[in-house]
C-alpha cells in the first residue's frame, strides 16, 4: 500500500514529511506504519515499516537519525544517525542526507528548516516538553549550527487538538507557575475538567523562540483513527498498546 505523507509547502524544498499510520505493515492495534521499537509490536515488522519511511526519505535504512524520547528539552546535534540513541526529545544538523525523525502519537512533532543556512531541527513536543523549553532549546541549538531564528520555518505536524485534550486544574497550574498569559490555552470543560491547546501553545513558543515562520497542519490524532494512531484514544479505548508516527526531515 502506498504511504500517506502529509507535507507543508513552507519547508519547501527540503525533503520532509509527517507520516500517517497508511501504508505500513503492521496489524492488530498497530496495524499500519508503526514506526516505533518501544511499542509491543514485532520488531521485524517495525524494522520494515521504518524501512518504507526511509526509502521515502531517500536514506539508507539505517539512515533515519532518532533519539530516545524522554519528554525532556534536550536536543541533540548529529552529523549520522546515531547507533546508541541519547536520551534526547529534539536533532539538529547540517549535514546533507542525515534524516532526523521523531515519534509520536498525540504529542507535536515539529520539522524545522533553515533554507538559507542549509541547517535542519527536529523535535518532539509533548505538553512536558513544551513547557520545559524544548522548542526553544532546538531553536538555539539550529543557531548554533549557523541558522538564523528569523530564517526558520517550523511546522507542527499532526497532534492532538484542543478538543480532545482534557486536563485537569493542576495540568493549568503547572503552566500558569511559569506564564500567567498561558491561561488563554485553556477553555473549560465539564465540573473542573480544562481543554488545552497544544498546537496554539506550540506556536506561541514557536514566536516567542523567534522563528520566522511556524504553523500547524492542523490534523488531530486523536480524531482520526484511519489515518493516525493516538496514545489518549487507546487508552479510551483500553487498547494495550498503540502505534507511533513517524515525521523526517533532511537536507
Amino acid at each position: 500500500m502506498t504511504l500517506d505523507i502529509i507535507t507543508a509547502p513552507l519547508l519547501d524544498p527540503v525533503r520532509h514529511g509527517f507520516f500517517t499510520r497508511i501504508g505500513g505493515a503492521s496489524s492488530g492495534v498497530f496495524s499500519g506504519l508503526n514506526c516505533g521499537f518501544g511499542s509491543s509490536d514485532q520488531s521485524d515488522i517495525v524494522a520494515i515499516n521504518r524501512g518504507r519511511v526511509a526509502d521515502a526519505m531517500d536514506v539508507a535504512h539505517d539512515g533515519l537519525a532518532g533519539v530516545h524520547q524522554v519528554h525532556s528539552a534536550d536536543v541533540v546535534a548529529v552529523t549520522a544517525a546515531p547507533v546508541n540513541k541519547p536520551k534526547a526529545d529534539g536533532l539538529v544538523t547540517a549535514t546533507p542526507g542525515v534524516a532526523l525523525s521523531v515519534l509520536t502519537a498525540d504529542c507535536q512533532p515539529i520539522l524545522f528548516a533553515d533554507p538559507v543556512a542549509g541547517v535542519i531541527g527536529a523535535c518532539h513536543a509533548g505538553w512536558q516538553g513544551a513547557l520545559d523549553g524544548v522548542i526553544d532549546a532546538t531553536v538555539k541549538a539550529m543557531e548554533a549550527l549557523g541558522a538564523r531564528a528569523a530564517d526558520i520555518r517550523a511546522v507542527i505536524g499532526p497532534t492532538i487538538s484542543q478538543r480532545a485534550y482534557e486536563v485537569g486544574p493542576e495540568f493549568r497550574d503547572r503552566f500558569m507557575a511559569l506564564d500567567a498569559s498561558a491561561e488563554r490555552f485553556f477553555v473549560a470543560g465539564q465540573g473542573d475538567r480544562l481543554h488545552f491547546d497544544l498546537p496554539a501553545y506550540g506556536l506561541y513558543r514557536l514566536r516567542g523562540a523567534g522563528v520566522g515562520q511556524a504553523e500547524w497542519t492542523r490534523h488531530c490524532t486523536y480524531a482520526d483513527p484511519a489515518r493516525f494512531f493516538s496514545y489518549r484514544r487507546s487508552v479510551h479505548s483500553k487498547d494495550p498498546d498503540y502505534g507511533r508516527l513517524i515525521a523526517a526531515i533532511s537536507l
